[in-house]
């Protein structure tokens, strides 16, 4: 069994999937293909993929190199973690040029003009990566990991034929954290939620078997309920506003959801950004702390004489591999095409729904309707990924400009005519990295 990691250099979460990997005694002798564009990460993330096999006692056969359609061949698992145009310049840009406007945000690479330009200098790559898929490895199962995760996922289910799932952590993560909220241990929580990535939400929560929803409402349902910041200290007021008035819980984390509706990031109302603890320019500055410290992980990962410690993490990318080897059921939560799946959104559309996954790979849950309210408030993020997904698919710039005037936060703060303008200055400060559209 081959497995391939396209964007090893991203050398952190590599470590962390490779170790859910190699300590299932059944994948432990895999084939490991490691490909990224840059040579030093990817000497890097050699080192570690050893380091890492030899912490567990597996005995993988790993390779190395910038080569794609090399490491693609004949691979039954494809995991995509790549960053097109990097930190720098695409994802300063991103932030940089909306400030000139007054737009703010937060994280950018889901919606809002960010995440629009993050996916239309991402799907042109990962659909080429899919072309050297139906070359070398046509039967391959495609685990996209890539954000704007519905726009890339879903490019690839409209334009290719290849299997593919989009994953993502926070279902599993938010319910961790929702049970320490509520005072128990994380294996205490049920739950079903569905909707979109990053825009879903927990329709049944149980803790130990008793519906969790009410204790919530007790302790977190009022606005003063609660101290400031909000519980602990992950500041997640947002998402407890939301709560107070859609009665359920979404599962992205505050700093994200904060961009993808129109009320708390506001030119007019700056007291917003203090109530609500919005950390504006976050993933600037998480990926400025993260380039800081590259140079000591990668000496502490690559020269470090201490045995490598290896846990295992809640992605699912080890499970689904596990569950399709050996045919033994696993439950997780992938973003798949919605063919009636959830039946109050588009047929089309990318869905986060619960899937079986075992040796006949991976099979979705149907949900039926979602509350009407839901649906609703995903369906105005929908509109986004799908004229965006036109936008790349057709090479249509008219396509961008519609995007960006349907999205929640720029309409709610720019005119017509800065929107425009925003569009026009980011395709010129991208340059080539986006393919020309006309």
């Amino acid at each position: 069994m081959k497995i391939t990691m396209i964007g090893a250099g991203s050398v952190v979460f590599a470590k962390n999937l490779l170790g859910d990997i190699l300590s299932h005694p059944e994948l432990r002798g895999s084939e490991i293909a490691l490909m990224d564009i840059d040579p030093e990460r990817l000497r890097v993330a050699e080192i570690v993929a050893h380091r890492v096999a030899a912490a567990v006692g597996a005995r993988p056969v790993i390779t190395a190199t910038m080569d794609r359609r090399a490491a693609l061949e004949g691979a039954d698992y494809a995991i995509n973690m790549i960053q097109v145009g990097g930190y720098r310049p695409s994802t300063v840009i991103d932030f940089e040029i909306p400030k000139r406007y007054g737009l703010r945000q937060t994280i950018a690479d889901t919606l809002g003009i960010g995440g629009i330009f993050r996916a239309l200098r991402t799907i042109p790559v990962v659909l080429a990566m899919c072309r050297d898929m139906e070359a070398v490895c046509p039967d391959v199962l495609f685990l996209n990991y890539v954000n704007p995760m519905a726009m890339v996922t879903g490019a690839v289910q409209r334009a290719t034929r290849i299997k593919t799932v989009g994953l993502c952590h926070s279902v599993q993560g938010t319910a961790a954290q929702l049970a320490r909220y509520l005072g128990v241990p994380p294996e205490a929580m049920t739950y079903r939620c569905a909707g979109i990535n990053h825009m879903a939400f927990y329709l049944e929560l149980r803790a130990n078997g008793e519906d969790a929803y009410p204790m919530l409402r007790e302790r977190f349902g009022t606005p003063d309920a609660h101290p400031s910041p909000a519980p602990d200290d992950l500041h997640d007021a947002v998402r407890f506003e939301i709560f107070r008035r859609l009665g359920y819980f979404v599962t992205e984390s505050s700093e994200h959801f904060a961009e993808y509706v129109p009320y708390f990031i506001k030119r007019d109302h700056p007291e917003l950004i203090a109530r609500f603890h919005i950390p504006l320019d976050e993933y600037i500055t998480r990926c400025e702390n993260q380039n800081a410290r590259w140079a000591a992980m990668r000496d502490e990962l690559t020269r470090g004489k201490r045995r490598l410690r290896v846990t295992r993490t809640s992605e699912y990318c080890a499970q689904i591999i596990r569950a399709k080897e050996t045919n033994v059921p696993a439950v997780i939560y992938g973003n798949v095409r919605n063919d009636s799946l959830i039946t109050n959104l588009p047929d089309g559309c990318t869905v986060e729904v619960p899937c079986l996954v075992d040796a006949s790979g991976i099979q979705p849950t149907v949900i039926g309707d979602l509350p009407v309210h839901l649906a609703a408030l995903m369906r105005t993020n929908i509109n986004v990924q799908d004229v965006t997904i036109a936008a790349a698919l057709e090479g249509k710039r008219a396509h961008v400009y519609h995007a960006a005037m349907l999205d929640p936060h720029l309409a709610a703060e720019l005119t017509l005519d800065e929107i425009w303008s925003l569009v026009d200055d980011l395709f010129a400060a991208h340059g080539d990295m986006i393919p020309t559209m006309c």
